[in-house]
């Protein structure tokens, strides 16, 4: 498993199981709710018990990344979550499941934080757009596969053995993660591979990173954005439900089916729009997911305000294509603005940052909301983050040539098996 191409479809696979893990819960809300007698602020708090573990965690493992092997730390995540996932299927009582879904927060914190750096790794600066594009395809193809999966498995099966469903094949894939060779990191200079701890990071190294305002910015673009996506994919399938009378089988079957279709489609196009613009414009990465988050603002605003359910759906459509363009080009520009020694614990902070004022807490809010003034009214939060998560992007473009001009002399890619061709 040394070729770029084989390190990355292997990655996306296992984070296909990462998000499907992670989003199942949501799928099976209301039979949780009515089993557990759950308020919707408890149901959020769900969300936010995993959210919250998971960022905590995030930056232990990535310092533990610059300074061991990534693949022994991403295994050991794998194994834990697909555990803990098992073990949600058994609680009897709300603290039980609530702790499960936290320690699906650890584990899932091990890979979101070492995986993004190792693919960085494999591939050059130019076609760190793509590769990452391709990694995140996990997000919607995942995400959808949670939703379908689990509304499938909760008709047929209950939601508890939906979880040990879903959760057992994390066990087969453990032991392949924790097997695979690592890459060294920065790759080759003038060269010469450098060897795998050829210099351990500095202080200095982690202090750079926040006195970068590409990469300062960039983390705030992608709060504003997980803060919307995080609660509306939390509360979408309740949202059919209760505001557009829809059954839960079928609002789970088509947002499933909805965030499949433009998530693939958004992630492609805004990896493959991102690298074609680069050469011409070095800021193509932010340009590109600017103008997709600004546009995911009226579509998401239709969501709430249009009166017939197609005129919904479609818009849901709409807004996830726009904000899926983000995914690729945002999570290269951590990759273009940091310097390899300290790259797992820029994904680390970033994810600390984005979910800490993100979805740790915008579920929850959502569902505060949603018992005192309604779900449509709560629902109004997104439009208002994605249009500052937009403006972020922007600003961003202001710093981003420098910052990696900074960076570059110390980014020289090891080049192993063939090349990576075309996305």
């Amino acid at each position: 498993m040394r070729t770029p191409r084989t390190i990355l479809l292997f990655l996306l696979g296992i984070n296909l199981l990462n998000y499907i893990d992670r989003q199942i819960i949501f799928a099976v809300f209301p039979p949780i709710k009515a089993e557990l007698s759950l308020s919707d602020t408890q149901l959020g708090l769900l969300a936010s018990a995993f959210m919250w573990v998971y960022l905590s965690a995030a930056p232990i493992f990535g310092l533990l990344a610059d300074r061991r092997s990534r693949p022994r730390l991403m295994g050991v995540g794998v194994g834990l979550w697909s555990l803990a996932t098992a073990i949600s299927g058994v609680v009897r009582s709300y603290p039980q499941l609530l702790v499960g879904r936290a320690l699906v927060g650890v584990g899932e914190a091990s890979y979101g934080s070492v995986a993004p750096a190792l693919i960085s790794e494999a591939f050059p600066p130019a076609r760190r757009g793509w590769a990452l594009a391709m990694f995140s395809m996990a997000i919607p193809v995942g995400s959808a596969l949670g939703y379908l999966l689990g509304g499938l498995f909760e008709r047929t099966v209950g939601w508890r053995a939906a979880f040990f469903l879903v959760g057992i094949p994390g066990f087969l894939l453990a032991w392949s993660v924790w097997s695979m060779p690592d890459l060294p990191r920065g790759g080759a200079r003038n060269g010469v591979e450098r060897p795998e701890r050829a210099r351990l990071p500095r202080l200095d190294d982690y202090l750079r990173l926040l006195r970068t305002p590409s990469y300062l910015l960039n983390c705030l673009a992608m709060t504003a954005m997980t803060f919307a996506v995080g609660g509306l994919a939390a509360w979408v399938p309740t949202y059919l439900t209760r505001i557009r009378g829809m059954d839960l089988d079928q609002a789970n079957l088509i947002f499933g089916l909805l965030t499949l279709v433009s998530g693939i489609g958004g992630t492609v196009l805004g990896g493959w729009i991102g690298d074609r613009l680069l050469p011409r414009q070095p800021t193509a990465y932010f340009l590109v997911s600017g103008i997709g988050l600004f546009l995911s603002v009226p579509a998401a605003a239709a969501v709430i305000l249009l009166p017939d359910l197609p005129g919904v759906l479609a818009a849901i459509f709409l807004a996830e294509v726009c904000i899926f363009v983000n995914t690729g080009p945002l999570n290269a520009v951590i990759a273009d603005v940091s310097r390899p020694e300290v790259r797992a614990s820029a994904y680390a902070a970033n994810i600390f940052i984005i979910h800490a004022l993100g979805d740790a807490i915008s579920p929850a809010i959502i569902g505060a909301i949603s018992d005192r003034a309604g779900l449509a009214t709560a629902f109004w939060i997104a439009p208002g983050a994605l249009g500052l998560a937009a403006a972020f992007c922007f600003w961003g473009m202001r710093y981003f040539s420098r910052d990696v001009a900074a960076v570059r002399p110390f980014d020289r890619l090891r080049v192993s098996g063939p090349s990576t061709g075309s996305g």
